[in-house]
């Protein structure tokens, strides 16, 4: 149940609908107090009343049920208390009924959300900066499906532009076919970084022709991109079946070739496409942004332009609810450029567009230095996670059978929730011993806490059951409204593009359940209180291995 939910349809204030009741409900800071809590602050100035006033009416006008037990007005705050044995038996029962759907919704039934994320660039390997995007994009591609939308994950390849030029010239000049496909991707990529040493003012020349070939349709230059593209693709797929990354479509910007023209068509009839120095803009100074530039003086279009063509064809291809964009936070101006001209344009659904800004990544050894010119491969990032968690698990439990595998699920999961433990926006220093620690606020914390708990059930050989009116202690009962609040959680996710609100849950619950493992006995406990106890760390496990999941995280059976 959304006990937030349940709370807010129950109270009636004049001028304020249901809906900013529940977002205005909280936890209070003491349990003791209550449950949730409603301050009545923001109702003051409608009501024309003082905050105490608004509360005491409030309580005083709340019929207590079989669901809120008590409800108390202290200093213009409303605080609810839920019948703790109701609430136990419910959240259980629950939990026990829908396994690994519980904490899902179907608040988005009927409603398609795309997620650009990831975008890779043809022909250059992963390097730790691709790390965000992916696994951000990819765990709200998750919580999506999990709250009942429709969602289709989309991969942008950086697939346009002079560099393939480059990039075929230089292979013209240097390149091995043997060779490059013996070594894939970095092979490519040597070629490309030799030909930004070394190249000529002719061979910079025959680079734009072989784009321009490239556009053209010429059969030759077309294969050998296809060729680097499949090596690419081939290449990022071994690496998203780790991070357990999916996609629906990689229409990337070449797709667009022949979708700009409409657009650039549409602007100028539209009035909004002005010539500046022989290139063609939308002028934005009245909204204090600097010119969206749509075509360059030589008629090459840019980003602006695929990204504008990109957004209508998603729309009138997935008619989506949102659109949402998972790319740096330096890309702030040009997301806002390119909705604003969207909006003038008079798509109405510009304003369903959103840029979800993301923090940058580094490692604290400082390998990330442009200056020293050095680049961290993402796949010697996991290499290095999975290599180092082999370690930890061996000098932990030497004994432990699959201790690859076990290392490589402890690895990833370390990867991934390093990334998406903090706030988005925030720039992260990944740290191994930090993100593989068994202690603190980590992914191998809440893995070893599943594992615990997986321990705890085979030794008893059931799974517990629900006594009659079960009175819980307040161990019990911290990890009992900590899995009720699971399902708001994962939606709050979802309305705020912020999977760390369930990394961070996932963390509280496997604290609060690790309290209650060591303040009470499980299976030297009495008849109902080992039953019960027994059904608890079930339904914790559970929970935390739902939460998990959404991070694309996945839990050993032993560690």
């Amino acid at each position: 149940m959304d006990y937030k939910k349940y709370i807010a349809e129950r109270i009636k204030i004049d001028g304020v609908v249901s809906e900013e009741i529940y977002s205005a409900i909280a936890f209070p800071p003491n349990t003791e107090m209550g449950d949730y809590a409603l301050p009545c602050f923001k109702f003051s100035k409608i009501l024309r009343k003082s905050p105490a006033l608004i509360a005491e009416g409030i309580k005083n006008s709340y019929d207590c049920d079989g669901v809120i037990s008590e409800v108390s007005a202290v200093n213009g705050y409303v605080n609810f208390k839920i019948n703790k044995q109701g609430l136990t038996r419910e959240v259980i029962c629950e939990i026990v009924e829908k396994g690994t759907s519980y904490g899902s919704s179907d608040i988005g039934k009927g409603k398609t959300i795309c997620i650009d994320y990831s975008s890779v660039n043809i022909a250059k390997p992963f390097h730790i900066g691709h790390l965000s995007t992916t696994v951000i994009g990819g765990s709200l591609y998750k919580i999506y499906n999990f709250l009942g939308y429709k969602v289709v994950g989309i991969n942008h390849l950086g697939d346009y532009g002079t560099q393939f030029g480059k990039l075929i010239s230089a292979y013209k000049h240097w390149g091995n076919r043997e060779e490059v496909q013996k070594g894939g991707i970095h092979a490519i990529n040597s070629l490309y970084v030799r030909f930004n040493e070394e190249a000529t003012p002719e061979m910079e020349q025959e680079a734009r022709e072989y784009f321009r070939l490239i556009e053209s349709g010429d059969k030759e230059t077309n294969e050998l991109f296809e060729w680097f593209k499949s090596m690419t693709l081939s290449y990022v797929q071994k690496i998203y079946e780790k991070l357990n990354i999916k996609f629906d479509s990689y229409a990337g910007e070449r797709f667009y070739t022949d979708k700009m023209q409409p657009v650039v068509d549409e602007l100028r009839e539209k009035g909004l496409l002005k010539e500046s120095e022989g290139a063609q803009i939308v002028d934005l100074e009245e909204y204090s942004m600097p010119p969206c530039l749509i075509l360059r003086s030589d008629g090459a279009s840019l980003y602006a332009t695929r990204d504008l063509a990109a957004a209508i064809y998603r729309k009138n291809t997935y008619d989506f609810y949102k659109c949402l964009y998972v790319v740096a936070y330096q890309q702030n101006l040009h997301f806002k450029q390119v909705f604003k001209v969207l909006e003038l344009m008079g798509k109405e659904w510009a304003k369903d567009l959103i840029h979800v800004a993301y923090g940058m990544v580094s490692l604290e050894d400082g390998a990330m230095s442009t200056r020293k010119g050095k680049v961290v491969w993402l796949e010697d990032v996991i290499s290095k996670c999975v290599e180092k968690a082999y370690a930890v698990i061996s000098e932990k439990n030497p004994d432990a059978d699959n201790k690859e595998k076990i290392a490589e699920t402890v690895g990833m999961g370390a990867l991934i929730f390093g990334a998406l433990y903090n706030n988005k926006i925030k720039d992260i220093v990944f740290s191994y011993d930090k993100v593989l620690s068994f202690e603190g606020e980590t992914s191998v914390y809440v893995q070893y806490t599943c594992a615990r708990a997986k321990s705890v059930l085979a030794k008893s050989g059931t799974e517990g059951s629900l006594p009659g009116n079960y009175e819980p202690n307040a161990e019990e009962y911290e990890v009992i409204k900590t899995l009720a609040s699971f399902g708001e959680v994962v939606n709050e996710a979802g309305e705020k593009y912020e999977p760390s609100l369930v990394a961070r849950y996932a963390v509280d619950l496997a604290q609060k359940f690790n309290k209650f493992y060591i303040e009470c006995k499980i299976l030297t406990a009495g008849e109902d209180e080992k039953n019960f106890r027994l059904a608890l760390t079930k339904a914790t496990l559970q929970t935390l291995e739902n939460a998990l999941k959404l991070l694309g995280i996945g839990v050993p059976e032993k560690m």
